[in-house]
């Protein structure tokens, strides 16, 4: 359900989907508020928001691999690496 989360930067527009077409309006189409998975866009838009929200919990991008996520505190280090839409 990652993909879902993901904030769209340009206007995208979709047919009406089956089973919820406008009788008044069938050849009407729908703006998408937010990515939906199969959307090209979703994986990036899912990117950018997860790796803007990190920083907010202490976590710095690796200079090396900007999918490694590295938080120092008293206590150790947490590693995070994202691939695609896991973590570990």
């Amino acid at each position: 359900t990652a993909f879902l989360h993901g904030l769209l930067s340009e206007e995208v527009y979709m047919t009406q989907p089956g089973g919820y077409v406008n009788q008044h309006a069938p050849n009407f189409v729908c703006k998408l508020n937010k990515s939906l998975y199969g959307l090209k866009q979703a994986p990036r838009a899912w990117n950018e928001r997860f790796t803007n929200f990190l920083p907010s919990l202490g976590f710095t991008a690796s200079y090396l691999d900007p999918s490694l996520f590295v938080l120092h505190s008293q206590i150790g280090h947490v590693f995070l690496l994202l691939y695609v839409d896991d973590m570990l």
